[in-house]
């Protein structure tokens, strides 16, 4: 449980920095950037494993570029599930998911967590 909470806010700071970073990404308050990275972390465990399964001939002829295009879209598929967390487009999508994915890698490796 303890691991699970360390997670979700190492997720949470990472998705605060990305909104901060990256124009197009907003959320309203602190407790629906709490939210989102629930849902982005439901989003990435149950949809983003079928995507990735269903598009793995394109991540295969892109030599693996689409896996940002499916990170992208699991990114707008929470921002679609929780009120008060916007993603202007698909572009700013693959470039939010991907600074996020840097982010939380980095504050990973800070807190030596994996």
């Amino acid at each position: 449980m303890l691991a699970f909470l360390i997670y979700w806010l190492v997720q949470a700071a990472a998705l605060f920095l990305t909104t901060q970073i990256v124009p197009g990404i907003h959320a309203r308050s602190y407790v629906v950037l709490a939210v989102s990275a629930l849902v982005i972390g439901f989003v990435n465990a149950l949809v983003r494993p079928v995507l990735v399964l269903l598009s793995l001939p394109l991540t295969i002829l892109t030599l693996g570029l689409f896996y940002f295009v499916v990170n992208g879209f699991c990114l707008m598929i929470a921002a679609a599930l929780v009120p008060g967390f916007t993603v202007d487009g698909c572009g700013v999508a693959i470039l939010g998911a991907l600074a996020m994915s840097v982010i939380a890698w980095a504050l990973n490796r800070v807190l030596a967590l994996r």
